[in-house]
């Protein structure tokens, strides 16, 4: 355990890195488990974010991705592989090459980007429909909750009709990838469906 005075000037990421280390370690009853997920949202959403945030890399300087960025988190024979694909709308028609073998779909939202929303909802009730992704668990990150113009996490289930899924299991998860917060309650709620999934 580290001395009150050194955990005190540690940064939001390190802790979320130690939080998520901690979750793969209890998921090592899965030796060599590798764990594939499927990163999507509109361009500016926050996703490349959110990947460095929970690579414990720096947020400072971060551009639109024009492919992907691929990162893995590895701990005692368990490897997170998280594919981030870029939103933009030239880019999108693209995603169906990565569907394969999905273990886990994250959708990240601007939440206070409401002259999108439509669009969003539009692009993530396609994604539900894609065969390949057929039952795979989805968790959508309502990220940019820092910002006072963001919709709340209900708001945005209600909008996007969210509770009419039933063919799979899914979360809305507050967040800020800036902040780090919530990001770890989203990796907690990935962690647990991929285990009940591989099972």
């Amino acid at each position: 355990m580290l001395p009150l005075y050194l955990a005190r000037n540690l940064s939001p990421s390190f802790w979320l890195m130690q939080g998520l280390l901690s979750i793969l370690r209890k998921l090592k009853s899965a030796p060599d488990q590798e764990v594939r997920i499927l990163l999507l949202g509109l361009d500016n959403a926050g996703k490349t974010t959110l990947l460095k945030q929970l690579a414990s890399e720096d947020i400072t300087h971060i551009t639109p991705t024009q492919g992907f960025n691929i990162k893995s988190v590895q701990s005692q024979g368990f490897k997170l592989n998280v594919w981030d694909i870029g939103g933009q709308r030239k880019i999108r028609p693209y995603w169906r090459n990565y569907f394969e073998n999905t273990d886990i779909l994250i959708y990240v939202i601007d939440s206070a980007d409401r002259k999108r929303f439509e669009e969003t909802g539009q692009e993530l009730a396609e994604l539900l429909d894609e065969e390949k992704l057929s039952g795979v668990p989805v968790l959508i990150f309502a990220n940019k909750q820092d910002l006072l113009t963001a919709a709340p996490a209900a708001e945005i289930a209600e909008g996007l009709n969210l509770h009419t899924i039933r063919d799979r299991v899914w979360q809305i998860q507050s967040c800020s990838a800036l902040t780090g917060e919530g990001v770890q309650d989203g990796m907690n709620w990935v962690c647990k469906n991929v285990n009940a999934k591989k099972k």
